[in-house]
């Protein structure tokens, strides 16, 4: 198995850096016929990278790649295409306004000069039922969710004759039943002949579908195992070189003090296809973890925006540490001391061309300004990272890079180190751990316990149910824009408030 010929993509020695990082460190990696390899490893340990460069998106320092046996030059995304390798990213390259159809259609080589649409839907029919897509080639892209999104993605690929299939992260934003789904398809795609690399930092989902599994960490292959040799506590030893305990909350914590926030009975326009917000009633007080559940669109996203003053509320009021906060401007509540933590740090939170240092300093620069606000001491921010890091017990990223150059879990510590380290009351976490390996995550938690001990509210909106009941204090379910349910997590359990999310269970306040 060991020979080049046998090989579909074979990767020899590939180096790559970028300034202050060593992204992937003399990389070695064999994709064979009808397999599906998971490439595991913690945010920043190089598997994003060495795809891309798999896919031309990069250029390797040093290495060679050789696909079917032949050492190949891929310069581009379009060599990778002819090639026969195709990549879904994390962020989708849609055009909302455009069919399914129309999408595959762009992506398509060697189309006819008079495209028939009858053609194209049989063709897009054909490849959709073939492998269980379940897609409407009449559908424009924007009224589909993410899940089904992602499988235009899968579509435009096997159209476009690719059959060596990168997915980087493709469960990030599925729901269960949308994982379950898409690895069926994977079964499909492998029965006949595709090979598939999954980029992932989920043990669970390494161990269920592929048929080898490569963890990296810090640049570098740490090993290769098959899913019946291996467990989740190998994988976790083999991707830190550590054993990692879960972070839970102590059974017994403070009682909670004063409301920090309060929703009375706040109503908020519809947001393009996401349900108006009707109705909602919300306290999180001094010292209390309160944690939102919900199958994703149902206005989540919109409670978030609703509390940091992005969504404006057309009935009902806001109070904030006692005041009325109804028509605040972002900026001024993030001055009266509400912390953010996103999802999508990247596209939310920080600049991506600032270095950390910039990015750090960008929320509240009158901390570190000289000379009645001329210019900041950089002395000042990097005392205040390292100071604020030390605190969270967290390693800062590299103080000059670029923040567009980081991994996801780096980005999401700088948010949380600049975010904790300024003077705030109550935390809201945006689904603050989704995407995130296992170590990253944790910070993640542990950085909200703490926030919790130390008197602060926090409000943390998570699609993971265990994370919510094994970190929060009370549970609201959403579920079409509004609150239908609170709890306590030790008098429920997952599967009630699994019905309840989906509008099949029992409700109680």
């Amino acid at each position: 198995m060991s020979n080049t010929d046998k090989t579909v993509v074979r990767l020899v020695g590939i180096t790559k850096r970028f300034p202050g990082v060593l992204a992937n460190d003399h990389v070695n990696l064999d994709l064979y016929p009808g397999e599906i390899h998971a490439l595991l490893g913690e945010n920043g340990a190089g598997k994003s990278t060495l795809m891309k460069i798999l896919y031309g998106f990069y250029r390797a320092d040093s290495g060679k790649i050789y696909v079917h046996g032949q050492e190949v030059q891929i310069r581009s995304p379009l060599d990778a295409r002819k090639l026969g390798i195709g990549m879904v990213f994390q962020g989708f390259a849609l055009i909302p306004a455009l069919t399914v159809a129309e999408n595959v259609a762009l992506f398509m080589a060697r189309l006819p000069r008079v495209l028939r649409p009858h053609n194209l839907h049989r063709v897009v029919e054909e490849a959709s039922q073939r492998y269980g897509l379940e897609l409407d080639p009449n559908a424009p892209v924007w009224q589909l969710s993410v899940g089904e999104q992602q499988k235009v993605e899968l579509l435009k690929l096997l159209l476009a004759q690719a059959r060596i299939l990168i997915f980087d992260e493709p469960t990030k934003v599925l729901v269960p039943h949308e994982v379950e789904a898409l690895f069926r398809v994977f079964a499909e795609l492998r029965a006949d002949g595709y090979s598939l690399i999954f980029i992932t930092h989920k043990l669970r989902e390494a161990l269920a579908c592929a048929d080898r599994i490569t963890v990296m960490r810090q640049g570098r292959v740490v090993g290769t195992v098959r899913p019946a040799e291996a467990t989740e506590e190998t994988l976790v030893n083999m991707m830190f070189g550590e054993h990692l305990a879960e972070v839970s909350r102590p059974p017994h914590g403070r009682n909670p003090g004063e409301p920090v926030l309060e929703l009375r009975h706040v109503h908020a326009p519809r947001q393009g296809i996401a349900p108006a917000l009707e109705d909602l009633n919300l306290v999180v007080r001094e010292g209390e973890i309160v944690g939102v559940a919900g199958v994703s669109g149902n206005g989540q996203r919109e409670l978030g925006d609703v509390i940091l003053g992005l969504l404006r509320i057309a009935k009902g009021r806001k109070i904030f540490r006692g005041e009325d906060a109804t028509r605040w401007p972002p900026r001024k509540l993030i001055r009266a001391g509400i912390a953010f933590i996103p999802e999508d740090p990247l596209g939310m939170a920080v600049v991506p061309w600032f270095s950390v240092l910039e990015n750090f300093a960008l929320l509240d620069p009158s901390r570190f300004s000289l000379w009645m606000g001329l210019r900041l001491s950089w002395a000042r921010v990097r005392d205040s990272l390292q100071r604020g890091f030390a605190r969270l017990e967290l390693t800062p990223p590299p103080p000059y890079a670029r923040a567009a150059t980081l991994s996801g879990g780096n980005l999401q510590r700088l948010v949380l180190g600049r975010e904790l380290s300024r003077p705030y009351h109550l935390v809201v976490g945006l689904y603050p751990t989704r995407g995130l390996d296992v170590r990253s995550a944790n910070a993640v938690r542990q950085a909200l316990l703490c926030a919790k001990e130390e008197g602060k509210g926090v409000l943390l909106i998570s699609e993971d149910l265990q994370e919510l009941f094994s970190l929060c204090d009370r549970l609201v379910v959403m579920l079409r824009g509004r609150i239908v349910g609170e709890f306590r997590p030790e008098e429920t359990n997952v599967t009630e408030i699994g019905r309840v999310m989906t509008g099949t269970g029992v409700v109680h306040a």
